[in-house]
């Protein structure tokens, strides 16, 4: 039988410090959330290799050091709600859970979307609920929210995300141009959104998030 606590630890102690991740709420969640169990089945052996694993259809989980630093970075407390975009199969809402005070994910495959909501049962996160919904548009009736993670590539941030914002709140998204990637910390003020470069990431694109082309003529 896999010995998958061990290596969570070793996920956390090869992949997740070493990334500069110092956040001691952010290393206790991705020690204590079983990331085997919210991954396919036929993934789970290979759920800690320090990679993407696919979800199909172009989605993927975002590898453990990604994850970690995107956590760290936006450095959610534990009186914030946050907005979860793309959630899968609720491995990000579990560790999102975690640190905030409460979480609504928002996944547009229902199937997934079902899964999600059954695991985080199962795994008595109750500050957490799952709607099956167009990804672009979040979940306004939910919010606004202090922090909102997007859980993918980004093209462009749809403006509805934007709008789901507090004044004051933090928004991460993977921003993708061509084959490269940055992983963008964004502030939103009075004036629209102030982005930071945090790391270099890669993610697919999310459905909905793709840059608009403009046409001159």
């Amino acid at each position: 039988m896999t010995d998958f606590a061990t290596q969570r630890t070793a996920m956390v102690d090869c992949q997740v410090r070493p990334s500069d991740v110092t956040l001691y709420p952010v290393i206790e969640a991705m020690l204590n959330i079983p990331r085997e169990d919210y991954v396919p089945e036929n993934l789970r052996e290979i759920a800690y290799i320090g990679d993407h694993l696919p979800l199909g259809q172009g989605r993927v989980v975002l590898d453990a050091r990604v994850m970690a630093k995107m956590l760290d970075a936006l450095a959610i407390q534990p009186n914030e709600l946050v907005l979860d975009i793309g959630a899968g199969m609720g491995l990000s809402t579990a560790l999102v859970a975690h640190l905030a005070e409460a979480v609504v994910a928002v996944e547009s495959d229902e199937s997934m979307a079902k899964e999600a909501e059954a695991l985080l049962s199962a795994h008595d996160v109750f500050n957490a609920m799952v709607e099956t919904g167009d990804l672009a548009l979040g979940a306004p009736k939910h919010g606004p929210y202090d922090v909102i993670l997007i859980e993918g590539g980004v093209g462009e941030v749809p403006a509805a995300l934007v709008e789901q914002l507090k004044i004051g709140g933090r928004m991460a998204a993977i921003m993708m141009d061509g084959a490269l990637g940055r992983c963008m910390i964004g502030l939103k003020s009075g004036r629209g959104m102030d982005w930071r470069w945090s790391f270099d990431a890669t993610a697919p694109v999310l459905p909905g998030f793709e840059k608009q082309s403009i046409f001159a003529f």
